[in-house]
């Protein structure tokens, strides 16, 4: 308890993606990219012996941490400690082990790696808060409720229907993610400045094999594409789009959390509270929103990110330059972490989110009787009457009716007052009958049925298999 401990680690990531980033997964692929790189260099005819690959397989998982950190403060170098700690116990392999290759070679390959495995968990993350949000708009699409712009009562839509809305910017989101893994290239084996000089000369300047080591080295290692060009690291382009990909989920998070907050206060719609779960030390009453609070607090600092890779990525120098790689360590992985926390509090969320039916009910018809003076205009002109008299005289009723709420805190009784009013000449039995809230809510079930089939059902059933997160808080 004397030291700074990462809360990303100790209070809102899983499992799953702290041991994406771990030394622990680190460090074994860079063995692995080590076995890898030396098998396929005995393939094109280099002399590395077959024992020699043995003992890196049958050491592969034996990291002695401790030997490593102590060369690393001996060298400075951390590639290089981590060449020497796998040398000690791999003694047959010592002088082939990394053979022609640079730094980035195993750094820049894992993070590459690491980006693809985080985004696969992402994936999965995102997939079940769709199939949640897409089964929550469904189940809501015929109830209506109070629509605002600028925060101020507008037209009517539905539950289900302004639960699209949270989905849509997820699947544009989703669809970035999908586009990211497919076009995401490996750095493979290309040399101190990309050149692969080392491989002229251990291949005799058959740039054949240069090419087969490189492309069968990203094919081992499941990727179908591989840069072309690099210098000595892949574009550090790759961190900013990766990053900024994420910042936009982390947006998307939070517009559906500031909306939640919203509803939550107007006592609509509810957050999870467990049995004893405690909103406030002070205020015992208090059913604070704290997972919507916390996702918001979590997505502002992965935006927060954003930035930094982008600062990164536009101040390289030339084939390399090393002001990233502290950057890198901290920014790559926290983003992933918070994004996978962030995912994981929207998918609790929505296993336990509350409808309040009456409340929304209650709102409704405070505003309603101000909505349905359109239909009334449009009657009365039918009637004969001029749509200017008319306008008019709605408008003063409706001033009176507002004041009667908010000056004086009473019920909303325009329609009352626009059926006692001699001067208009409608049938009064039609407003009665037009206050119906479905009678407002235009296309919004259609659209909704129509958005979930055709936008979200299509993500839901490829990765049907992604389906059943457990999304359960460590806090």
């Amino acid at each position: 308890m004397n030291s700074y401990k990462n809360p990303l680690e100790e209070r809102y990531s899983s499992e799953e993606m702290l041991y994406n980033f771990s030394p622990n997964n680190k460090f074994r692929t860079w063995r692995q990219l080590w076995i890898a790189l030396a098998e396929i260099e005995k393939d094109l005819g280099l002399d590395i012996t077959d024992e020699q690959i043995n003992q890196l397989k049958e050491q592969a998982e034996n990291i002695d941490f401790d030997a490593a950190a102590a060369y690393e403060k001996k060298f400075r170098h951390d590639v290089m400690a981590h060449v020497h700690t796998y040398g000690d116990v791999a003694p047959l392999a010592k002088g082939i082990i990394h053979l022609g290759a640079t730094s980035a070679f195993v750094g820049d390959n894992t993070d590459l790696i690491q980006i693809r495995d985080g985004l696969k968990i992402v994936r999965k993350q995102l997939v079940n808060v769709i199939k949640k949000l897409s089964d929550f708009s469904i189940k809501y699409k015929d109830m209506p409720t109070l629509g605002f712009t600028h925060f101020q009562p507008a037209q009517l839509t539905t539950v289900g229907k302004r639960a699209t809305l949270w989905l849509q910017s997820l699947i544009l989101d989703f669809e970035e993610l999908e586009f990211f893994l497919e076009t995401l290239r490996f750095r493979g084996v290309k040399g101190t400045t990309g050149t692969a000089a080392s491989f002229l000369e251990l291949f005799n300047g058959d740039y054949s094999k240069v090419k087969h080591l490189d492309k069968e080295l990203s094919r081992r290692f499941g990727f179908e594409k591989v840069f072309g060009v690099s210098g000595q690291t892949y574009d550090r382009k790759i961190d900013a789009k990766v990053v900024a990909l994420l910042s936009n989920i982390a947006q998307s998070a939070h517009k559906f959390t500031n909306d939640l907050r919203l509803l939550q206060n107007l006592k609509e719609i509810e957050e999870p509270f467990e049995k004893n779960q405690i909103g406030s030390s002070a205020m015992a009453y208090k059913r604070n929103p704290m997972r919507s609070e916390r996702i918001g607090a979590l997505a502002k600092y992965v935006m927060s990110l954003s930035s930094s890779s982008a600062m990164v990525a536009s101040t390289q120098w030339f084939e390399r330059t090393l002001d990233d790689s502290a950057n890198k360590r901290l920014t790559i992985p926290q983003a992933f972490l918070a994004i996978d926390a962030i995912l994981l509090i929207w998918n609790n969320i929505m296993d336990g989110l509350v409808v309040y039916e009456n409340r929304i009910h209650k709102h409704i018809m405070e505003e309603l009787p101000f909505m349905a003076t359109e239909y009334v205009i449009m009657e009365e002109v039918k009637a004969g009457g001029d749509r200017q008299e008319i306008h008019e005289i709605i408008r003063v009723h409706s001033m009176e009716a507002s004041k009667k709420v908010k000056m004086e805190g009473k019920e909303n009784d325009l329609i009352e007052r626009l059926m006692n009013d001699s001067s208009l000449k409608m049938d009064k039995s039609k407003i009665a009958e037009v206050m119906d809230p479905k009678n407002f809510i235009g296309f919004a079930p259609i659209q909704t049925e129509e958005f979930i089939q055709n936008e979200a059902k299509p993500i839901t059933d490829k990765y049907s298999d992604l389906i059943g997160l457990e999304a359960d808080l460590k806090v």
